[in-house]
């Protein structure tokens, strides 16, 4: 096969992947319904997906308001801004922290479980057997599922943020000395509660959307081996965060693109 046939090939092949995407999305939407009258369902899968990725969030967003605050203590005291800290680290893990690395920690943990379970329904032909007793399992499995994550990964964004701002206080005030009205009066007046965290809590949730979604996708279009399964929590994982990375960007810039 010549090279630009291979092109062809290959961007045809891609292609028919976002078709078939895009559809199974649509699927995903329109079974949402079902997932709001199955709403215990819903339940379970927030305690599954959110409660149980909530030790390993609070611990990196404690990590992260302790490095943050260090670092940008050395930063501004050099230039004598060391009084707005606050406002800094606060801006910091709205914005940007908070939300974006709770969705690649949110794609590692929750994401590689969601494929990993619905790619062994898959293998073990219990989808199938959904479909011989005419139950859709996209209203029963998946919609559910996706409800829960689009739930969870605000809430969990929040908490890291909460923790992080937490963390940094008391590497601020506790430990180097930062005046402690100081970092807590900056923060509220200079902080606004739309512009900031109202559109950190939009990011973080289309973050779950998207992290939710390719987990679910992945796992039902595993093949149905071992090898497959494995390799599609590894697809999971890679396409989730650089879909994160990428879309950060976008919402940025269209979000606080204006003074």
């Amino acid at each position: 096969m010549n090279p630009l046939a291979a092109l062809g090939a290959r961007s045809l092949g891609v292609l028919r992947s976002f078709g078939h995407a895009f559809f199974f999305f649509i699927d995903l939407i329109r079974a949402m319904p079902d997932a709001f009258r199955r709403f215990n369902l819903v339940v379970v899968q927030i305690h599954a997906i959110g409660n149980l990725s909530l030790l390993i969030i609070l611990a990196s967003g404690l990590a992260v308001g302790f490095v943050l605050a260090l670092q940008l203590y050395y930063a501004l005291v050099t230039y004598g801004a060391s009084e707005s800290l606050g406002l800094i680290v606060n801006l910091s893990l709205v914005r940007e922290l908070g939300p974006v690395v709770t969705g690649l920690l949110f794609a590692g943990r929750a994401g590689t479980s969601l494929t990993a379970e619905i790619g062994l329904m898959k293998a073990g032909e219990q989808l199938a057997a959904m479909e011989m007793m005419a139950i859709d399992p996209k209203s029963r499995v998946l919609a559910p599922r996706f409800l829960a994550g689009v739930v969870s990964m605000p809430i969990l964004a929040i908490l890291f943020s909460a923790i992080g701002i937490l963390g940094a206080y008391v590497v601020a005030v506790v430990l180097i000395g930062v005046d402690a009205g100081n970092f807590w009066s900056i923060m509220q007046s200079r902080v606004d509660v739309w512009r900031d965290v109202a559109n950190g809590i939009v990011k973080s949730a289309v973050f779950g959307v998207i992290c939710t979604f390719v987990a679910l996708y992945q796992g039902h279009e595993t093949e149905a081996t071992p090898e497959g399964v494995a390799y599609a929590t590894t697809r999971t994982v890679v396409i989730s965060s650089l879909a994160v990375l990428g879309m950060d960007f976008i919402l940025t810039a269209l979000m606080f693109s204006t003074p």
